[in-house]
């Protein structure tokens, strides 16, 4: 059994009064699921007040973004090691927002993993197509080259923590939803690339998450395909009541 992971990206949104209400409010709502990995990824000024929220509870807190170098002068960016000297277990890696505004590539992703991996963090890999590229017919195409450069030339061995998050772009904010089996569809494709590149034994461990307008309304019929793995959710994961349904659907 793969046990389910549903991570909250909350973007560019709370500051650190309001994630201390979030949390409030939300952790009396999930204090009795142990079914589920539950991730919460603020902006990085929220990451040390949730981090102090969450310390008695099972929840975890990632960050939303990381650079691949170790130190340096990048201003503006975090390193993997100040996010683990502050307990951040996990971190987003690729997300469609980062592609599409600040030039985040396949290549750049590839770095991050490697670093990411290094410095112990959980990634949270995130891979998937624009509406133009489905409906060319270019879904296969796209999520194998980008699992295939995100995770090429990586032992095998060290890829056990890494988690995909599929997050067709055309469904993110937008309200659109892929169909359960549109999303399981490409769950199947990439945990068989990832068999292919990285071994069976990976692939089967791997948790494959659901990313696009997650909601409340929709979670369970999207969880309950035995291919999804828990989800990444954006706006439904600003409302602690929202939320934790979601949670509760897994």
């Amino acid at each position: 059994m793969r046990t389910p992971v549903i991570a909250a990206n909350w973007k560019m949104y709370k500051t650190p009064t309001e994630a201390k209400s979030f949390l409030t409010a939300f952790l009396p709502l999930v204090r009795e699921q142990t079914m589920s990995e539950i991730v919460l990824c603020p902006p990085a000024i929220d990451l040390t007040f949730v981090l102090a929220g969450v310390e008695a509870s099972s929840v975890r807190v990632g960050a939303q973004n990381m650079h691949f170098a170790e130190e340096g002068a990048y201003t503006g960016e975090i390193s993997a090691a100040m996010l683990t000297a502050l307990g951040v277990t996990h971190v987003i890696l690729g997300h469609s927002e980062r592609r599409q505004y600040f030039a985040e590539t396949d290549e750049t992703v590839h770095q991050k993993l490697i670093t990411a991996l290094k410095h112990r963090l959980t990634p949270i890999v995130c891979i998937g197509e624009r509406l133009e590229e489905r409906e060319g017919g270019k879904t296969e195409e796209v999520l194998t080259r980008q699992i295939r450069v995100a995770i090429g030339g990586i032992d095998p061995a060290q890829l056990a923590p890494m988690i995909v998050a599929y997050e067709p772009v055309w469904a993110i904010g937008t309200g659109k939803t892929a169909t359960p089996e549109m999303a399981a569809d490409a769950h199947r494709l990439i945990r068989g690339e990832v068999a292919r590149l990285a071994g069976k034994s990976v692939a089967e461990r791997l948790r494959i998450l659901y990313g696009g307008s997650v909601k409340p309304e929709n979670a369970a019929t999207l969880l309950g395909q035995p291919e999804i793995d828990g989800a990444l959710v954006g706006g439904a994961s600003l409302d602690p009541q929202s939320f934790a349904k979601i949670v509760g659907a897994a």
